[in-house]
């Protein structure tokens, strides 16, 4: 993908670099979307909305690395998702970029949604993809949710001793995380993510930002008392596929959002976890269409 890869220096967390990539120079007179990636990816999860030119000319596209995650560090070792919300405002801040559209995808869908409640006035819509805005809870569950304990503990286990240098992400951490929000990836892709994951999470700093990430994903708090203060625009797109978060469940979170001028889901036949991924004609449409609506 053909993309301006940039860091942003903020004051969050004791100083931090965000990871910022965009689709093209920054043009004031279009809209802005930003790009929240999901689980343990990056920017890179976004190649096919970066390479798609009816989004570009739609938007600015720019998509920002939350903490634990890509080219984004901090002085601080531990951070929440509340803390990424807060670190994407100064970054537009930073950038000069005053208010934004924010896409999001599964934890990206839990951090755009945080920073609308920070900053309604900057956060003019939101577009979430496969996720959810409980915790880890009974409830989703017996929704059809997956158990994100059950993911997620013997990771933590598993990374909670100091690594050498020469530490890389195992190969079958890899595969499960993409065999849940993928169903599997093609024999290209795979390589791709392999060798993607293992530059990002190496070494003893990489195994750290790995275990906090999956502990944030594991012990999050969810964010129905506050949904109701959510004041933009709200469109959610689920896959019929998604094996982490129901359709059955997005379709009952999306009438929480009582706030919001319009707040509707759309339901994408086959589509993954990682929706923007597996079928990025339609999320890319549905974008378009959002961002000419609400622009």
């Amino acid at each position: 993908m053909s993309t301006i890869r940039k860091t942003v220096e903020i004051p969050h967390l004791g100083g931090s670099s965000i990871g910022c990539t965009f689709g093209k120079p920054y043009d004031p007179t279009r809209p802005t979307l930003v790009l929240i990636n999901s689980y343990t990816t990056s920017a890179e999860l976004y190649r096919p909305q970066f390479a798609d030119p009816a989004l570009g000319s739609a938007a600015n596209l720019l998509a920002l690395e939350p903490y634990g995650h890509g080219r984004t560090r901090a002085s601080y070792q531990h951070f929440t998702y509340w803390d990424s919300a807060i670190a994407n405002l100064q970054a537009l801040t930073a950038l000069g970029i005053r208010e934004a559209f924010v896409m999001g995808t599964s934890q990206g869908g839990w951090v755009a949604a945080r920073m609308a409640l920070f900053a309604p006035d900057v956060v003019k819509g939101l577009i979430l993809l496969g996720t959810s805005m409980d915790f880890e809870s009974p409830r989703s569950r017996e929704l059809g949710c997956w158990d994100g304990d059950e993911f997620c503990t013997p990771v933590i286990d598993a990374l909670a001793d100091p690594v050498g240098q020469d530490w890389v992400v195992p190969e079958k951490f890899v595969d499960d995380t993409f065999d849940a929000a993928m169903g599997g990836l093609s024999a290209g892709e795979r390589d791709f993510w392999l060798a993607h994951y293992r530059e990002n999470y190496a070494g003893e700093a990489g195994r750290h930002r790995l275990r906090v990430s999956t502990v944030n994903l594991r012990d999050r708090d969810g964010l129905y008392g506050r949904l109701d203060e959510v004041r933009s625009p709200v469109l959610w797109l689920h896959g019929t596929a998604d094996q982490v978060y129901s359709v059955a469940n997005a379709q009952e979170e999306i009438r929480m959002f009582t706030s919001s001028p319009e707040a509707r889901c759309e339901v994408i036949a086959d589509g993954q976890h990682f929706l923007s991924a597996s079928k990025p004609a339609e999320v890319d449409s549905a974008a378009i269409e959002f961002l000419k609506r609400w622009a």
